[in-house]
């Protein structure tokens, strides 16, 4: 008795760690590809701030190890972009077990969407958010003062804005998923609307760096992508059981 109830907990564990280790496998194999593109790698990554420096300005780094960290890094962070529609495959199939039949049909355009989102919203903060972001830090250089960014530092900056917005762009699916669940309502997402903008423009403070314009960028996509979560819960939502009016209620409203 005492075995059989560690069962499904210790078969739960073993669960876990095979989707760990397919993990740990595509992001190895993503980091082994990209290791061979570490430098052009780089230079796409640094390119929206190479793009608003002025002529001469370079960037630099301060240890003798730290260009060689710092492709290291890059080829780990272009290795778990590689790897994140596996990562996200294997997180909606250690949550499957835990659902009905009909739920888990819509785990594989799930996954395709997360994937989509994910990479969609890094792309947003390279192409949209990078550019405005660094033209105004680099506003604050004059005839005696120089910025001298160095590598590691641009990458910790530009890794952790990255990785922020792939994930925030996730909300929709999240909010989705759980009023399909029923955890969450469409009423209960319309009427908690204002505390979720005051949610978004205080993370938005705390993932991107202290200027109103950068945050601004941030918040206001949370917006949008809160909206369209409340189409769809709309849409994928668990529907309330309609309730049957019994024949003993009819007749009373006859008479």
């Amino acid at each position: 008795m005492h075995e059989d109830d560690k069962a499904p907990f210790t078969a739960h564990l073993d669960e876990l760690r095979k989707r760990l280790i397919r993990c740990f496998i595509a992001v190895a194999v993503g980091f082994v590809a990209a290791f061979g593109f570490k430098e052009q790698l780089f230079k796409i990554l640094v390119h929206p701030l190479v793009s608003v420096m002025k002529e001469g300005q370079t960037l630099i780094y301060t240890g003798l190890p730290e260009a060689f960290f710092t492709y290291l890094k890059v080829a780990l962070l272009a290795g778990l972009i590689l790897a994140s529609p596996v990562l996200i495959y294997q997180f909606w199939m250690f949550v499957a077990p835990g659902l009905y039949r009909k739920e888990r049909r819509i785990l594989v355009p799930i996954v395709l969407l997360s994937s989509f989102f994910f990479i969609g919203g890094a792309l947003f903060g390279y192409f949209i958010v990078f550019p405005w972001g660094f033209k105004f830090f680099l506003g604050f250089a004059t005839e005696t003062i120089r910025p001298l960014p160095s590598m590691k530092e641009y990458f910790g900056f530009a890794a952790k804005m990255l990785l922020a917005f792939g994930l925030v762009f996730e909300l929709p699916l999240v909010l989705t998923f759980l009023a399909r669940l029923g955890i969450v309502s469409v009423d209960f997402l319309k009427k908690n609307r204002k505390y979720a903008l005051l949610i978004f423009f205080a993370g938005a403070a705390i993932l991107t760096p202290p200027d109103v314009v950068t945050q601004v960028m941030m918040a206001l996509p949370l917006i949008v992508l809160y909206e369209i979560s409340i189409i769809g819960a709309k849409i994928f939502g668990r529907k309330k059981p309609v309730e049957k009016q019994s024949p003993a209620d009819g007749d009373e409203d006859a008479a």
